[in-house]
C-alpha cells in the first residue's frame, strides 16, 4: 500500500486550473452520493454540509488549493498582546448576498450561534474564553491558553448576517429540526442559493458582488444527489452531469476507457473507523446478552480489532487503493505518532482467545450500524467486517441506512458498534482528540462527536497542553502518550485512510483537495 504525506505543499490536485478570463460557460451539473442535510453552516459538522456551504458562506480564514490557510473575511490576524488569543482585522466593503454590510457584529453573532450548546460545531470554540468587538472591523478571540493552531481550527467557521438570522427566527441553528436557515442562505461567498429541493436538486448562481476576483466561469451550478453509484456513472457517461464524487473504485477503468472523460485519484485525510458504546451498560441489539455490554471490556474490543483482515478488504473492496490506519489521523498529518504506527494484526485465533478470557468463549451477538451513502463502499465494508466478526464469534446484526438519518441515531445512543469517518479540520492530531477522544463536556464544548463517550482522564488532562505547546518534541511526546493510551484501550478500531475517486468530463478542470471539499470557484469549463 502506498504512503501519502498530507503536507500543505504536497496535496494539490494534479488538475491545473486554466484562467477563466474571457471564457464562456454554461450550466455546470454535478452529483454526489450524499445530499447536504442542511443549509445551516452551524447545524451539522460534516463534510457534505461544510463543503457545499463553503461555496455560499465564508469565514475569517479559508483554505487554498494546497490546504494552506489564507485570508478571507479577515485580511490579517496576529496574537493578542498581554493575553492569550488572536486579533482579526476584517475586510471592509463586503456585503452579504441580501445587500447588508458585513461587520464585526456579524462575526460576534456567528460565534455566539456556533458555540451554543445546540450547535454541532461548538467544539471549534472550546479554547475560547471571550470574544471582544474592538470596532466595526476588528475583533479579538481570547483563549484560555496560548493556542497557535486557533486560526487553522476555524477555517470552516462561516459567518451569518446577524440581522437576517434574527429577522427570520434563525438566531440559533436547528441540528435535528428545521428553521429558516435550514433551507435558505445569505452568505458573502462566491455563489448564492437559487433554489433548494432537499434530496432532489439544489441550484446555485454566482454572486455578482463577491469581494474576491472570480476565477471560475460557471454561470449556473446544479447539484443532484445520486445515491445509487450505477445511476451516477450512467448519468455522467450519458452527459446528464459533468462531474461526480465519489465513484466506486471498480468503475474507474470504465470511465477512463471512455473518450471525453477522466478520473481524479488521491487520498483523503479521512480515517474510517469503528466506534463503540463505551458508556452503554447493555447491548441494544443482542439476542443472547441482555444484561451487559461486553464492549466495555477492552479485551473484547481488541478481539474485534484482531478479527479484521485489512489486506482482504483492501484487495477485494478497494483494489489496493487504501492504506491501513493505526490511529485517528493518517501518516503525514501533523502530530502523527510514528512510535505507534503498528495496528492490531489480523489474528482470528488471538481474537477467540481474548473473547474467552473476557468470559465469552462462544462470542455474542450485537448491532452494527453503518451508512450506505456516506463513505466509499461503506455498506460493502460493513458486510465484509460483519462476516469477519462472525468468524470469531462476534455475530453482528448489520443495519445500514442513509446518512440523513444516521447522525440522529448515533446522538441518541442507538447503536452497539458504529461506522465513522473523520477528517481533521485543522490538519493536526489535536482535532480528533478534541472531538472524538475527550470526554463529552458540554460546558467546555468538547467531545461533541464522541458518540460512545469514550473517557480517559489522562487524555482529558493532556489536551489543553497539546493545544498550547509550541516545542515540537514536547508536544509530540504528549501526542504519543495519547495515541498509546487509545491503542491500549482500543477506543476505536481505525481501519484505513479513505481514497478519493472523482470522475468528470474531460473539458472540466477542477481541484481535488485532500479534505474532499469541492469548490465551485475553482471550476473551469473549456
Amino acid at each position: 500500500m502506498k504512503k501519502t504525506s498530507f503536507r500543505p505543499t504536497a496535496i494539490l490536485s494534479s488538475i491545473l486550473l486554466l484562467s477563466a478570463t474571457g471564457a464562456n460557460a454554461d450550466t455546470f451539473r454535478w452529483a454526489s452520493n450524499t445530499d447536504p442535510q442542511t443549509m445551516d453552516p452551524h447545524a451539522v459538522n460534516s463534510t457534505p454540509v461544510l463543503s457545499f456551504l463553503n461555496n455560499i458562506y465564508e469565514g475569517l480564514v479559508r483554505r487554498g488549493e494546497n490546504m494552506s490557510i489564507e485570508p478571507s473575511l479577515a485580511t490579517s490576524w496576529e496574537p493578542l498582546e498581554g493575553k492569550n488569543g488572536w486579533r482579526f482585522h476584517l475586510r471592509e466593503n463586503v456585503t452579504f448576498q441580501n445587500g447588508a454590510a458585513f461587520t464585526a457584529e456579524d462575526v460576534y453573532f456567528s460565534y455566539l450561534r456556533a458555540s451554543n450548546e445546540v450547535a454541532d460545531v461548538r467544539s471549534w470554540f472550546s479554547p475560547v474564553s471571550d470574544v471582544i468587538v474592538v470596532d466595526d472591523y476588528t475583533i479579538d478571540f481570547v483563549t484560555n491558553n496560548p493556542n497557535p493552531l486557533f486560526p487553522d481550527s476555524i477555517a470552516n467557521f462561516m459567518i451569518l448576517d446577524k440581522g437576517w438570522a434574527e429577522q427570520n427566527n434563525a438566531a440559533l441553528p436547528a441540528k435535528d429540526a428545521q428553521n429558516y436557515a435550514t433551507i435558505h442562505t445569505n452568505g458573502t461567498g462566491p455563489f448564492t442559493l437559487s433554489s433548494r429541493d432537499p434530496g432532489v436538486k439544489t441550484t446555485l448562481k454566482p454572486y455578482n458582488n463577491w469581494w474576491d476576483t472570480a476565477t471560475h466561469n460557471v454561470t449556473e451550478a446544479v447539484f443532484t444527489p445520486i445515491g445509487n453509484s450505477a445511476t451516477g456513472i450512467a448519468a455522467l457517461l450519458s452527459g446528464e452531469i459533468d462531474f461526480i464524487q465519489p465513484i466506486p473504485l471498480q468503475d474507474a477503468k470504465q470511465v477512463e476507457s471512455r473518450k471525453g472523460f477522466k478520473v481524479l485519484e488521491g487520498e483523503e485525510t479521512r480515517v474510517i473507523m469503528f466506534g463503540f458504546g463505551h458508556e452503554h451498560d447493555k447491548l441494544l441489539y443482542s439476542s443472547d446478552v441482555n444484561d451487559a455490554n461486553p464492549f466495555k471490556d477492552s479485551r473484547v474490543r481488541l478481539a474485534a480489532a484482531h478479527a479484521i483482515n485489512m489486506a482482504s478488504i483492501d484487495r477485494v473492496l478497494f483494489r489496493g487503493k487504501i492504506e491501513a490506519a493505526s490511529q485517528l489521523v493518517p501518516a503525514g498529518i501533523s502530530g502523527y505518532s510514528e512510535k505507534n504506527a503498528a495496528r492490531p494484526e489480523y489474528n482470528p485465533k488471538r481474537a477467540k482467545a481474548l473473547l474467552a478470557e473476557a468470559g465469552y468463549p462462544n462470542g455474542f451477538s450485537f448491532g452494527l450500524k453503518c451508512t450506505n451513502d456516506r463513505y466509499i463502499n461503506d455498506e460493502a465494508l460493513c458486510r465484509a467486517a460483519a462476516s469477519m466478526f462472525s468468524a470469531v464469534g462476534l455475530k453482528a446484526q448489520l443495519s445500514t441506512g442513509p446518512v440523513r438519518d444516521y447522525w440522529t441515531q448515533l446522538r441518541a445512543d442507538d447503536f452497539d458498534m458504529y461506522l465513522l469517518g473523520w477528517s481533521p479540520g485543522t490538519f493536526d492530531v489535536e482535532h480528533p482528540i478534541r472531538f472524538l477522544l475527550h470526554t463529552q463536556d458540554n460546558e467546555k464544548k468538547l467531545g461533541s462527536w464522541n458518540f460512545g463517550n469514550y473517557s480517559n482522564a489522562r487524555i482529558d488532562e493532556l489536551l489543553p497542553s497539546i493545544l498550547q505547546e509550541i516545542n515540537p518534541a514536547k508536544r509530540q511526546a504528549m501526542v504519543d502518550e495519547v495515541v498509546a493510551i487509545t491503542q491500549k484501550e482500543v477506543a476505536y478500531i481505525p481501519l484505513y485512510t479513505q481514497p478519493l475517486i472523482w470522475a468528470t468530463k474531460e473539458n472540466i478542470d477542477i481541484t481535488q483537495r485532500a479534505d474532499n471539499f469541492f469548490m465551485l470557484r475553482w471550476v473551469t469549463i473549456k
